[in-house]
């Protein structure tokens, strides 16, 4: 069987989602505090992989960077459906 016919899971645990959270609010705060959209930056940090769109202060990209992008996606994508889809 083909390996790209499986379908494969990906689970966060609930600690490390809510480190995740407490690392995006952070970041979020940075960006906003320092003048950027902080939707765009993330956006971009999260496609690209460049930790160029975070800014150094409040060690928000050296905190951004401890964490994969997939977990942060998987929680961005499990608290946007949550909330919107889910109420």
């Amino acid at each position: 069987m083909n390996q790209f016919d499986e379908t494969m899971k990906f689970d966060v645990d609930d600690a490390k989602a809510h480190n995740v959270k407490e690392i995006m609010t952070t970041v979020y705060n940075t960006l906003e505090e320092r003048g950027y959209n902080p939707i765009n930056q993330i956006v971009g940090y999260l496609q690209s992989g460049d930790p160029a769109y975070i800014p150094r202060h409040n060690e928000a990209r050296n905190r951004i960077r401890h964490i994969d992008r997939d977990e942060i996606m998987e929680v961005l994508v499990r608290t946007y459906i949550e909330k919107e889809i889910h109420e």
